[in-house]
């Protein structure tokens, strides 16, 4: 992911540096700031500067000068460059920034889950607290429309509001499971939340099952 974000830098500065001497804020045949100079202005690594000069000088943008720096060639290239790479670029950038929410989200997903796993468990020595944790047991009908999909999958804190913090599945209970644990037949649901929330996932959990025959019998 590193990687991504650093390629994703010199790239959106290139882009800025063209966009700068298409509109003649840098004119031609004028001199660039160099390196270490840009690299405190965009607060990156000389060698990041670096790679981006090259982009730019290998679309004749800029013409790279040892021990001198950069001068600006043509506006013209720059106006080239941008149309060419410009939304490329943005894509790039949204893509490194969508996978470090993403790497977030997954954090917070598991400190969570570890927080409410340490108060369930916390309650077997605490017994006499005065206001026990709030929780509900919801059976997994045996025909119920969720059976073999994830938690995940059904949305279930998005659905009800409820956060499961264990399933019982016969003698064994998992703890604080994850979004990819899956349900399965005769599975009790340990959630925590208002009763609301523990209607609402009974409902979500039997939904679509299928209707009593006439006379009220069951379906075989």
């Amino acid at each position: 992911m590193s990687r991504t974000v650093k390629a994703a830098q010199y790239l959106q500065i290139a882009l800025d540096i063209a966009t700068r001497i298409a509109r003649g804020e840098l004119a031609e045949g004028s001199r660039i700031y160099g390196r270490s100079v840009m690299s405190s202005e965009y607060s990156v690594s000389p060698e990041t500067i670096r790679r981006a000069l090259r982009l730019l000088a290998d679309m004749k943008v800029v013409e790279v000068k040892p021990q001198s720096g950069a001068v600006v060639l043509s506006a013209d290239s720059a106006r080239r460059y941008i149309e060419r790479f410009g939304a490329s670029v943005n894509t790039q950038a949204l893509q490194a920034r969508i996978q470090q929410l993403l790497a977030q989200n997954a954090q917070t997903s598991r400190e969570l889950a570890d927080a409410v796993g340490a108060l369930v468990r916390s309650r077997e020595t605490f017994t006499a607290a005065a206001e026990p944790l709030p929780n509900y047991e919801v059976p997994v009908p045996p025909k119920s429309p969720l059976i073999g999909k994830s938690i995940g999958a059904i949305k279930f804190w998005q659905s009800t509001g409820g956060t499961i913090v264990a399933i019982r599945r016969g003698q064994t209970v998992i703890l604080s499971p994850g979004p990819y644990a899956e349900l399965y037949a005769g599975d009790v649901v340990v959630l925590v939340g208002s009763p609301a929330a523990a209607q609402a996932a009974r409902h979500l959990l039997m939904e679509q099952l299928p209707a009593p025959a006439a006379g009220g019998a069951a379906t075989p």
